[in-house]
C-alpha cells in the first residue's frame, strides 16, 4: 500500500503520523467547547460532531460523535466501523471538495480520553521482559513461571485510573519492606518506573468464550499505553497474587485510537512456539503488527533522551490471543475494554522497555544524554512513548503518549 493523497496538505508528507491511509480516532475539545468526537488528519480534526449535524456522516441514524467518547460508535459494530472509514476517505481524499469549515488545528485543541474504559486488563506477555524480570528475581534458571509458555498471564487492572496522555502522575505511597526491614513501612515509592506497551480496545462485545479469530475481529483499535509501576511496592506485594497497589497509581494512554483496519497492511506472526498451544489459542494468520516503539525520558529542564527502542512484533501473545484466554472461562467482554500488551522488550539492552530492565533492578544505572543517570524515575521527569509503522512513503503513528511525575504528597491522608 502506497500514500492516499489527501487535499489535506499536511497529510501528505511520508513521515508525519496522520496520513489519509491512518484516520485515528480521538476526542477534543477547544476553549469553552464541549469535548467531542474527531479524526486526525495531518496536522489537523476533522470534527465529526459538525459534520454529523450537517449529514455528511451518518453512521446510525441518530448522533453518535456529539459525546466525549468513541464508546457509541464502537457499538454500532464493525459494519458500521468500515462505513465510516470509506466515507472519511472519500470525504479527505485529494480531488474531494475541501471542507475547510470543518477542519480545526491541533495545535489548538485540547484531546482528552477518547473512550470510556469499562474494564482493564494488564497482561505479561512479552518473552524478553519476563525472562529479563524472571532471571533478576528468581535466576535464570526459573525465569519464566511453568505456564508462561502455555497461557498469557495478565491480571485485572483498575479502570478508573486510565488516563489521557499529558495527565500528570503524582509519585504513590505505599508500604515498603526492603530485604534488611524487619517490619514493613510506609512512605513514597523510591523505585517508580514505566512499562512500554500496547493497549488493545475491544469494539464488540462477547458473552462466553470466543475464538482467536472471533476476538482479533473484535477489536476495534490500538494505543500506547504507559503502565506505570511502583516497583518497590510490588517487591512486597505481590506474592502470592501478583500486583495490585503498584500497579494502581496510573495508566497512561495515546489520545488517539488507531484502528485495525489503518494497521492491516502490517500485520505480523507472532514467534515460533517451544510448545504447541492448546486449540482455542492457537494463531490462525498474522495477528501482531509491526510498529516501531520508543521510550524517552526528558528531565526536570533538561534535554529528552531515547532510552529504549523495541517493535510490537517481539510480543510472544498476540491481542486476539490474550482477549480470546480472557474469555475462554465464560468472562463477557464489553465494548470499551482495554487490554495492555505486557511490557514490549526485545532482546538488546537497548531494547528494554522499563528502567527495571535497563538499570538490571538498579545495578546498572542508565546514562542520560545530558550526563545525567537513573536507575528509576525522578521527579520532575517526563516520559514518553512513540510508535510508528512505516509503509510505502507513509506513516501511521498514534499521537505522544507522555506524564510528568510529581513529587509524593508529604501527606496523602490530608485533607
Amino acid at each position: 500500500m502506497t500514500l492516499k493523497l489527501s487535499w489535506v496538505a499536511s497529510a501528505n508528507a511520508a513521515d508525519h503520523p496522520f496520513p489519509l491511509n491512518n484516520l485515528p480516532y480521538g476526542v477534543f475539545s477547544t476553549d469553552g467547547s464541549m469535548p467531542r468526537c474527531g479524526v486526525a488528519i495531518g496536522d489537523m480534526i476533522f470534527d465529526l460532531c459538525a459534520a454529523e449535524g450537517d449529514d455528511l456522516v451518518t453512521p446510525a441514524g441518530t448522533p453518535v460523535f456529539d459525546v466525549p467518547y468513541w464508546n457509541d460508535f464502537m457499538d454500532l459494530g464493525p459494519a458500521a466501523w468500515a462505513e465510516l472509514r470509506a466515507t472519511l476517505t472519500d470525504l479527505l481524499s485529494d480531488g474531494a471538495k475541501p471542507r475547510p469549515e470543518y477542519l480545526v488545528a491541533q495545535a489548538d485543541v485540547q484531546m482528552q480520553m477518547p473512550f470510556q474504559v469499562a474494564e482493564y486488563t494488564d497482561f505479561y506477555a512479552g518473552r524478553h521482559h519476563a525472562t529479563n524480570v524472571g532471571t533478576m528475581f528468581r535466576g535464570a534458571e526459573n525465569a519464566l513461571p511453568p505456564n508462561w509458555l502455555h497461557i498469557p498471564i495478565g491480571y485485572n487492572g483498575r479502570a478508573s485510573s486510565v488516563v489521557a496522555s499529558g495527565t500528570d502522575i503524582r509519585r504513590p505511597w505505599g508500604q515498603l519492606k526492603g530485604p534488611n526491614d524487619v517490619l514493613p513501612r510506609f512512605a513514597p515509592c523510591a523505585r517508580f518506573d514505566i512499562e512500554l506497551e500496547m493497549g488493545a480496545i475491544v469494539g464488540t462485545p462477547s458473552d462466553g468464550p470466543i475464538t482467536v479469530q472471533e476476538a482479533f475481529d473484535n477489536i476495534f483499535g490500538y494505543v500506547l499505553l504507559n503502565d506505570w509501576s511502583a516497583r518497590d511496592i510490588q517487591a512486597w506485594e505481590y506474592q502470592p497474587l501478583g500486583p495490585f497497589q503498584a500497579k494502581s497509581t496510573a495508566t497512561t494512554i495515546s489520545p488517539w485510537i488507531v484502528t485495525a483496519a489503518a494497521l492491516a497492511p502490517f500485520r505480523r506472526d507472532t514467534p515460533a512456539r517451544e510448545f504447541e498451544l492448546l486449540d482455542h489459542l492457537k494463531d490462525c494468520g498474522p495477528m501482531l503488527y509491526d510498529i516501531d516503539l520508543t521510550a524517552t525520558l526528558t528531565p526536570e529542564g533538561g534535554q529528552t533522551s531515547t532510552i529504549a527502542r523495541t517493535n510490537y512484533t517481539q510480543m510472544y501473545y498476540s491481542a486476539a490471543q490474550q482477549l480470546a484466554h480472557h474469555t475462554s472461562a465464560g468472562t463477557p467482554m464489553r465494548v470499551g475494554d482495554l487490554l495492555g500488551s505486557g511490557t514490549i522488550s526485545g532482546a538488546e539492552k537497548d531494547q528494554r522497555g522499563s528502567l527495571l530492565e535497563l538499570s538490571w533492578g538498579g545495578k546498572e544505572p542508565i546514562t542520560l544524554d545530558c550526563g545525567a543517570t537513573r536507575s528509576f524515575i525522578e521527579d520532575g521527569d517526563t516520559l514518553g512513548l512513540t510508535g510508528n509503522a512505516h509503509g510505502d512513503g507513509f506513516t501511521i503513528g498514534f499521537g505522544p503518549c507522555i506524564g510528568t511525575v510529581l513529587p509524593a504528597l508529604k501527606d496523602p491522608f490530608a485533607r
